[in-house]
C-alpha cells in the first residue's frame, strides 16, 4: 500500500545514509522501524508483575540483619 509521510529532513537524510550504507532500502529502513515500534508498544501492554503476599513476619531469626550477601549465598547454596 503506498501512503504519504512527512519527516524532518534531518530525520531522511540520515535514514537515507543508513540504508545506503546497509545496501538496503529507505523502504526497508521504515518498515524494520515500525515493526520494532509497534512489538515495544504491545510489550509495554502486558500486565506488571504482581508482587504476591505472603503471611509471615519478614526474615527468620538467622537473617534479622543479614547483610545481602548472606542472603544470597544461602538462597544459591546448593546450586553449585
Amino acid at each position: 500500500m503506498k501512503t504519504t509521510i512527512e519527516l524532518p529532513d534531518d530525520l531522511l537524510e540520515r535514514s537515507k545514509a543508513v540504508a545506503r550504507r546497509e545496501n538496503s532500502t529507505l523502504r526497508a529502513l521504515i518498515e524494520e522501524g515500525l515493526r520494532l515500534a509497534l512489538r515495544a508498544r504491545t510489550r509495554k501492554r502486558t500486565a506488571p508483575f504482581a508482587v504476591q503476599p505472603f503471611a509471615g513476619d519478614g526474615l527468620s531469626p538467622e537473617f534479622a540483619g543479614a547483610g545481602w550477601e548472606k542472603i544470597r549465598d544461602e538462597i544459591y547454596r546448593d546450586r553449585g
